[in-house]
């Protein structure tokens, strides 16, 4: 078997991606302990911590990176984010409290503002001498932006508009600064003007003067202790009829002339509404980095853990067996371990292109379409495996895990709400789902119809030779005279994207089929989109799978070393089978494999595993994260000096005069 070392040097540069000196920089900043979160603080002094934190990173310029030149920033957008995703292995709520004044405040005055926005408020955001809330979630809108209810009117007597909160449950919720710090608010409001609502627009609305009292008209609560995040002061804010000049309407998309004409570059109300929206996808860019950055740090502390610590005289009657040598240790922590490759790659992807639409680089319609669906589909998926790799690591480590110094529950807690704010991920997904049906439609309109009549012919000749088995057979009839042939098939990179592509083509298309027979009818398509809601969500996050094995493989291309790249291909293939062995049901209802194919999957995938183990630690290593960042005491290496120390007492003990024997022995010398 080969054991040559991995190049972990290497492998931790082409891990740490585009931006890899911008990304180190930040990572030698989260490695500061005044950055960091001490985890004796309540909310209230966690809070003031926090705040205290966001200082010190404007005074040290980490905070501009992707404002424009004039402002002190580099309109570098991809570094920024870099920067900004490191930021969680110091505090996440660090990281999320930056990422609401940068990011979101300070982001939608940048994207939605113009020139005279921008002179006016950016230096304010930027040296964080307006900390500011992003008011755009209602207590009765979430995910459903479009139908907040706040309303901004336009009165052309006094050239102002007025905000107004109408009822309760259009109070803005969970608003990141708006409890305690927050002194002006970039409020989503739907815009009147002329009696006509022209649908959501976002504006400037001071909130509280220099004492931190809110101003007339403005109210608000303290959302108070939450399960996570708490160094963040997240509240919710109401207004009745607060008045703000029309120019603080942010006009770049939707403007009002002083006597209250409507006009846009964008004649489309929903395309208006997506294109505005659209300028924050970072949000979903950054969650994205942040939680694979929180799966890794897990990794690597229950990783080095399972590699020193010791359990069972299962194979030696004098030493105990390292818990990585245990096959089921490798099934709970090495597929999360390749998954979180997968991951990784996804994202360096994901950021390149984002930084290509925000730069202007690549900037069409369809860019900004294709990043859009691309951060959906990768921000679901990563939020949701980081909570489920955070909950394995933190078993993997027993009692120990469960201990505050080594960190999982904090991370657990913390990272919950990422896979619920910035987008809930069952909404991000469908969103993903319908752009896959548009996709499929549009192909569908390419063809003329004796192509469309042999698409569906091929279409429902696959599904027969599916349904009926055939296929299937072929695969038994091939693999009966030998395993290896088996072992070969999945092994084969072209398999495995069949298997995965095939699996999104076949759900989509029978989403779609299943949708065509609604016709026109409006209630009747509702009725039937909502019984094939779950189904479009599965071909969805089937879709984000996919996509990850295609980046990783791409990354496979660029490994220049020989060792490293024949180890990483064995964490992609574990990748992409364990994906096809979660979803073998599927598989095999619907005719993919065979029965006595998909039996030879997870001994196969075990095998891969045991082949694995050798690398374990290199792999983890090449994340790359120090014991400063990772701050657990069980990756200190502890344990291992337990360990050493414990065999070293028994060594000594076996060796010497006074050893006590074992009541087994003293039975059978009876005998």
């Amino acid at each position: 078997m080969n054991h040559h070392r991995i190049d972990v040097a290497a492998l931790t540069e082409q891990l740490l991606g585009p931006w890899a000196d911008i990304r180190k920089a930040s990572r030698a900043r989260a490695a500061r302990p005044e950055l960091q979160r001490d985890p004796a603080l309540g909310m209230d002094q966690h809070r003031e911590r926090v705040l205290e934190q966001l200082k010190i990173l404007t005074k040290e310029g980490a905070v501009q990176l992707a404002f424009p030149a004039a402002f002190g920033g580099a309109d570098n957008h991809g570094g920024s984010i870099a920067a900004f995703e490191e930021l969680v292995a110091a505090d996440p709520s660090l990281q999320i409290k930056a990422g609401v004044q940068w990011g979101l405040f300070g982001g939608a005055v940048l994207h939605l503002g113009t020139g005279e926005h921008h002179r006016k408020w950016l230096p304010g955001i930027l040296d964080f001498s307006v900390p500011g809330a992003f008011a755009m979630t209602e207590i009765g809108h979430g995910s459903d932006v479009a139908s907040v209810a706040t309303t901004a009117t336009y009165d052309p007597d006094t050239e102002e508009f007025i905000i107004h909160t109408p009822f309760k449950a259009a109070w803005k919720e969970f608003l990141g600064n708006a409890a305690l710090h927050g002194t002006a608010a970039t409020v989503f409001a739907q815009l009147i003007t002329k009696g006509v609502n022209h649908g959501v627009h976002c504006f400037y609305v001071p909130i509280r003067d220099e004492h931190g009292n809110f101003l007339e008209g403005i109210g608000g609560e303290d959302d108070g202790l939450k399960g996570g995040l708490n160094g963040i002061d997240n509240g919710r804010l109401h207004f009745s009829e607060v008045r703000i000049p029309r120019v603080n309407l942010l006009n770049r998309y939707g403007d009002v002339a002083a006597d209250g004409t409507y006009s846009s570059p964008i004649a489309s109300p929903g395309r208006r509404f997506f294109t505005m929206l659209g300028t924050l996808v970072q949000g979903r860019v950054s969650l994205d980095g942040a939680s694979t950055s929180a799966s890794k740090i897990a990794l690597q502390i229950a990783i080095t853990y399972a590699n020193q610590r010791r359990q069972f005289t299962s194979t030696s009657d004098t030493e105990e067996t390292t818990i990585l040598d245990y096959q089921r240790h490798q099934r709970r922590l090495l597929p999360k371990l390749a998954r979180t490759y997968a991951a990784s790659f996804a994202h360096d992807e994901l950021l390149t292109k984002f930084d290509a639409v925000f730069s202007g680089r690549e900037d069409s319609d369809e860019d900004r379409q294709d990043l859009e669906t691309l951060a959906a589909a990768l921000k679901s998926l990563s939020t949701w495996d980081a909570l489920d790799t955070l909950q394995e690591a933190r078993e993997a480590c027993g009692g120990s895990g469960y201990m505050a110094k080594n960190r999982f529950n904090q991370l657990h807690s913390d990272l919950d709400i990422y896979v619920t704010f910035e987008g809930d991920n069952n909404v991000l997904l469908q969103l993903v789902g319908k752009r896959l049906l548009t996709d499929y439609a549009a192909e569908f309109r390419k063809l003329d119809t004796g192509a469309v009549a042999r698409y569906v012919a091929k279409q429902v000749g696959s599904t027969a030779l599916h349904r009926t088995g055939l296929r299937t057979v072929a695969q038994t009839f091939a693999d009966a005279s030998d395993e290896r042939k088996s072992a070969n098939f999945f092994k084969d990179p072209a398999n495995q994207k069949e298997l995965l592509a095939e699996r999104v083509d076949a759900m989509v298309a029978e989403v779609a089929s299943n949708l065509r027979s609604a016709g026109k009818d409006k209630a009747k398509t509702a009725a039937k989109f909502n019984e094939n809601q779950d189904l479009l969500i599965q071909a969805a996050r089937a879709h984000g799978e996919l996509l990850r094995w295609e980046a990783f493989t791409r990354a496979l291309e660029q490994v220049t070393d020989q060792n490293t790249r024949e180890v990483l291909t064995w964490v992609r293939d574990v990748f992409a089978l364990c994906v096809i062995e979660d979803d073998l049901g599927w598989y095999l209802a619907n005719g993919r494999l065979s029965m006595q194919r998909a039996r030879t999957l997870p001994e196969y995938i075990n095998r891969l595993l045991a082949r694995l183990r050798p690398h374990a630690q290199d792999l983890v290593d090449a994340f790359g994260y120090t014991q400063e960042h990772l701050r657990a005491e069980i990756s200190s290496g502890i344990e291992g000096e337990r360990q050493d120390e414990a065999m070293e007492y028994f060594r000594r003990l076996r060796a010497s005069d006074n050893a006590p024997v074992s009541e087994k022995s003293v039975g059978k010398a009876k005998v």
